[in-house]
């Protein structure tokens, strides 16, 4: 390798690094294994407590073992359409989506009560004293002004 392609080598690592290495794609990763971990939760949220009262309160129906089996064509074996185990991904998913709403809805009424200015001393009312020096001041500065 000659000093020109080393350079470019060198070049390459150094962009790959600094990219890498920016706020964002670190914050991208964590994101993704802190939603990996939190999907799991969810899944066994809704496998090992969701689903069993549903069943109870249907009459012991889990919704993962719902299928509709259709006869094959010409004899061969039956087509089967796991149409619970999509139920089962679909209550997944809106009580993922559900649980994050709530997360975020949290961390902006969190955020807004943190950025909030703290609240100015209101000035008590003037006077009776100060409105009328204040109006003499105005006469005062009108009646010099012409």
């Amino acid at each position: 390798m000659d000093k020109q392609e080393e350079q470019h080598v060198k070049k390459f690592i150094q962009e790959f690094k600094e990219f890498a290495m920016r706020g964002n794609v670190v914050d991208l990763a964590v994101g993704v294994i802190i939603g990996g971990a939190f999907g799991k939760i969810t899944t066994s949220l809704v496998q090992n407590i969701i689903t069993p009262v549903l069943s109870a309160i249907t009459g012991k129906i889990n919704l993962g073992d719902l299928a509709l089996k259709i006869p094959g064509a010409f004899g061969g074996a039956d087509i089967v359409i796991a149409y619970g185990a999509f139920l089962q991904n679909v209550l997944d998913f809106v009580i993922t989506a559900f649980v994050i709403f709530l997360m975020i809805k949290l961390m902006n009424k969190l955020r807004q009560k943190k950025e909030e200015p703290p609240a100015e001393p209101v000035a008590p009312a003037p006077s009776r004293e100060e409105e009328l020096l204040t109006e003499i001041r105005d006469l005062l500065r009108e009646t010099n002004g012409k």
